[in-house]
This record gives C-alpha cells, structure tokens and sequence, in this order.
C-alpha cells in the first residue's frame, strides 16, 4: 500500500514524521505534492519519501490519497483529484467542517471516503483524532488508515454528526487549554515565581490531572472533592471560578467553535 499527500503544511508534516518515525512505514511508500515545490523537497530529504511534481503523478502511484490542503482550497483541488481518479483509490480528508457529502459531490457516491480529524499535538505524537467513513470503505484499509494515524497518537470512531462537537473539545481545546495553563503560569508570576520555573509546574499539573482522569475513572467533580479540603485553600480557588462564570465562560467557547464548524459544511 502507498500514500500519497496532496499539500504538504504542519499537519501533513507531522503525520508524514509520525509514519516514518514508526517504523511501520517505509518512506519510499510514502509520496507527496505540494503545489510550493520547496516544501516537498525538504520533506524528501528529511524522511526520504518520494517528491512528485504534480497530482497526476501522486495519484498514479498511490492507493491512498490524503488531502492536506485547507478547505478553501478543496474547490480547486478536488476537480484534479477526480480527473485521476482509480478504483484502488481511498480518499482521506483532514479538512474542517467538510462531510462525506461533499466530498461525493465533487468526486462520486462510491469513492471510498475516510474524513479525519486530528489536533495540533499531532506535531509531538499526542493528537487526539476521531474518524469516520462511508460505506463503501473496505475494513482493511479502514485499519490502515486508523493504523496510520495512530503514528500520530489516538484515534476514535465518532459518528459524522458529531464530528463538529469533536472540532471544539478534540481539535480547537489545545488552545483552550495552553491558555489556561499560560493564565496560572502568569498568576504564579503575580505571585513571584519565575515564568520558566511556572509554566513547567503548570504544564505537568495539568498533564498529571488529564491522566488522573483517564485511569482513575472517577468522575472529574469526585477528583474535585477529593483535592477540596473543608476549610482549605483549594475550595477557596473553586469556589471564585465558579463565582466568576468559569464554567459558562467555557461552555460558550465550545457553542462558538461549534458553531463556527457547522457553517463551514454549509
């Protein structure tokens, strides 16, 4: 099986590195094309996959595509992919705030069509990705494609119509959350503590938490408690978050994004 890229930016980057750090990959299966010919020759000799000049050569050489390029930019580039479009083709979508439909509109009601949706960690390995996919995508090359996103971090089946709820907590979150851990940095400095010295300590306290939660499998409001001493200081902390809206103020970022992913598809 061989893979081929079309647009090359950070995200396309950071699973090509995935694949071939994994040692699940050979690079010289992997193919890529982007339309500023500098980056695909600086990926090739990184990684040593193979550079192409144009779409017609990806896809003549590749069983499954991978759609890099931004969503406006999809008009132009999909009547291309179509053009060259085989049976052995599987087409893999990262894009935001584009469906399966679309997707079949420009290309057809039987291409087999996976739509994914990773996050920025994906740079470091730690992305956290859902996918979903049309019927006519064969259970092998559905496991090839999760396999390959799993060199990247996690992946999970979540149902199309969820995937705009997916784009806020999985995909637009990390920025939620490198903010918050910047705003207890900046308040730890507030108080006299270095910023390097901060941003350490609140990184980990939130990485330990994150981990806390998934392997204790106790509810995050029991874990709350748990930190909450009558009397303390934590419940002091609690108590002024929730009395300054820390709650609402996130669930009105989630509807925003949220929002803001389903009129894309529209």
């Amino acid at each position: 099986m061989k893979y081929g890229f079309i647009g090359l930016g950070n995200m396309a980057t950071a699973i090509i590195k995935g694949m071939c750090n994994s040692g699940d990959f050979q690079s010289n299966f992997i193919y890529g094309y982007n339309r500023t010919k500098a980056k695909t020759t600086k990926l090739a000799t990184s990684y040593g996959i193979q550079a192409t000049d144009s779409i017609e050569e990806l896809m003549s050489h590749c069983d499954v595509i991978v759609l890099g390029v931004k969503p406006q930019m999809l008009p132009d580039v999909l009547p291309v992919v179509r053009t060259y479009l085989q049976e052995k083709h599987v087409i893999v979508s990262i894009a935001a705030g584009k469906n399966i439909t679309y997707f079949q509109g420009y290309l057809s009601e039987v291409t087999p069509i996976i739509r994914v949706m990773p996050n920025i960690n994906a740079l470091i390995g730690a992305s956290t990705s859902c996918y979903t996919a049309s019927e006519q995508v064969p259970n092998t090359q559905l496991q090839l494609v999760t396999t390959l996103f799993e060199t990247v971090g996690t992946i999970i089946e979540v149902p199309e119509h969820l995937f705009s709820i997916f784009a806020t907590i999985g995909g637009a979150s990390p920025a939620f959350t490198y903010m918050y851990i910047d705003a207890l940095a900046r308040a730890a400095v507030r108080e006299g503590m270095p910023k390097n010295m901060a941003l350490e300590i609140a990184a980990n306290a939130v990485l330990g938490s994150a981990k806390m939660i998934l392997q204790s499998q106790e509810h995050p409001w029991s874990l709350v408690d748990q930190v909450c001493s009558p009397g303390g200081t934590t419940i002091q902390g609690v108590s002024s978050l929730q009395s300054n809206h820390f709650e609402t103020t996130i669930h009105d970022a989630v509807a925003a994004v949220t929002d803001k992913d389903r009129s894309l598809s529209k």
